[in-house]
């Protein structure tokens, strides 16, 4: 199972690149994997506000629909529409084809707050 170790990640399963001032957001390998078939993903719009630790959008698999969480507070300046049509990526593709939004944090210092890979790792092992 992949879990790139330039990417941060979550305790809810979603992973976070830095770009810049920017963070692009998704889901990991693994939480795409437990879920399932993933057949709609729910996002929000652009000029959304998010904050961290709270439901940000979902994805529907064909086994349960499950919420996604935000990493990081800040501001959605793109989302990823593709999904809307081949929400598939999500299982095909977590890590490039499958980032959900692009944010500009709040505070950029709250990735420092989430997992390295190897915590992330760990973590899901136990």
């Amino acid at each position: 199972m992949a879990t790139p170790k330039e990417l941060r990640y979550s305790k809810e399963h979603e992973w976070v690149k830095t770009e810049g001032e920017k963070l692009r957001i998704g889901i990991t390998e693994f939480a795409q994997s437990e879920l399932g078939d993933i057949v709609f993903v729910e996002l929000p719009e652009v000029g959304d506000e998010i904050t961290a630790d709270e439901p940000f959008g979902s994805v529907e698999s064909v086994k349960t629909v499950s919420e996604l969480y935000a990493p990081v507070s800040g501001k959605v300046v793109e989302v990823n529409e593709d999904l809307n049509d081949s929400p598939e990526f999500v299982n095909d593709s977590p890590y490039e084809k499958a980032w959900m939004v692009v944010v500009e944090p709040s505070d950029a210092s709250d990735v420092d707050k989430l997992m390295t890979a190897e915590e992330y790792e760990a973590m899901i092992k136990e």
